[in-house]
């Protein structure tokens, strides 16, 4: 059980700590300049509707990006993403050690490059060093944070925080967002999203590792694969997972992105295309990047780009992006 209690949490002292955290790197953003010109005001308010109890987390503006598919961003004003980065602190490191292994979006030493080794480790003891067949079954969530339920939330995290004023905080922040349906959804750019979507999904991964008994499985956000020697066992869990995701979370899998393949035929995930001995980058992610570098060909920028293709076979890009480079330093001089 979550042992802080509310005002630990909204101590003034806690807040200028969420504060040195949440500056970093944005010093120069105007909307965080106007925040800090008036610095001390700005706290001691947010300070006072916390201990009052009448904080409302204001309206957030919108944006599109498409990267690589179009996707609506939500950004809250200076106040509530302080407010969020507080909460973040105090509850990321309890429910991360309660997180299971083998998912690594949005934590502490996980991250795309893990779970790509991961899945590499997995595919080679599944197929015993290439030597037996290994399928794959590869599913993605449909609008993953568009469908986060409220309720069921509220629900998961009660069985973890006691303190009801640090439950009322988070109902705040959570309400003040919904898409199509009244209680459903979280913004994509929260800091607190990152986090409660775990949350939300650790549900079916303590599904997936106590009730399937699943050994070789791995998500990273709304995307998961699980490896087996079986292809018969992979189509009978696909049911199961279906109706638990279905039932518990209100949350369906992507008609078109779920597959049962062998890792011969090149199973993609997270950007690439895994085969036995090697991996490429996903053909989508690859003219993303080279757009990206011919559009703006800053050094900071193709050396942004260097190190994803480290992961895997991509002899020809990093030759692409060297030459990029050179030439952008041969500009410069």
């Amino acid at each position: 059980m979550f042992i802080h209690k509310y005002n630990n949490i909204t101590s003034l002292e806690n807040i200028l700590s969420a504060w040195e955290h949440f500056i970093r790197g944005k010093r120069n953003k105007k909307d965080v300049i106007i925040f800090q010109s008036k610095l001390s005001d700005n706290i001691t308010e947010l300070y006072y509707l916390l201990q009052t109890k009448t904080y409302s987390h204001s309206e957030y503006s919108a944006f599109n990006i498409s990267d690589p598919k179009p996707r609506n961003i939500h950004k809250a004003i200076v106040r509530d993403r302080l407010l969020h980065h507080l909460i973040y602190k105090e509850l990321y490191p309890y429910f991360d050690k309660r997180f299971i292994f083998d998912s690594y979006s949005c934590r502490e030493n996980k991250g795309t490059r893990r779970a790509l080794n991961r899945f590499k480790y997995f595919a080679g003891k599944v197929s015993k060093n290439n030597t037996r067949t290994c399928y794959i079954l590869k599913c993605d969530i449909k609008k993953f944070f568009a469908n986060i339920n409220h309720n069921i939330l509220y629900t998961i995290l009660k069985r973890h925080i006691e303190d009801e004023e640090i439950q009322w905080l988070i109902r705040q922040i959570v309400s003040s967002f919904h898409t199509t349906d009244i209680g459903v959804g979280l913004p994509l750019g929260n800091l607190t999203s990152q986090l409660l979507v775990n949350v939300y999904m650790h549900e079916f991964d303590m599904f997936v590792k106590q009730k399937l008994l699943v050994k070789h499985y791995i998500r990273y956000a709304d995307d998961f694969v699980i490896l087996s020697e079986n292809k018969e066992y992979l189509q009978n869990i696909l049911e199961e997972i279906k109706k638990f995701l279905k039932n518990n979370l209100k949350l369906d899998l992507h008609p078109n992105k779920v597959f049962i393949k062998t890792i011969t035929a090149g199973i993609d995930f997270l950007g690439w295309v895994h085969f036995p001995n090697h991996r490429v980058l996903r053909t989508t992610t690859k003219r993303r990047m080279l757009k990206r570098i011919n559009k703006n060909s800053k050094p900071e920028t193709i050396a942004s780009y260097m190190g994803l293709p480290s992961h895997g076979n991509t002899f020809k890009i990093k030759k692409y992006i060297r030459k990029s480079c050179n030439f952008v330093s041969f500009m410069l001089r």
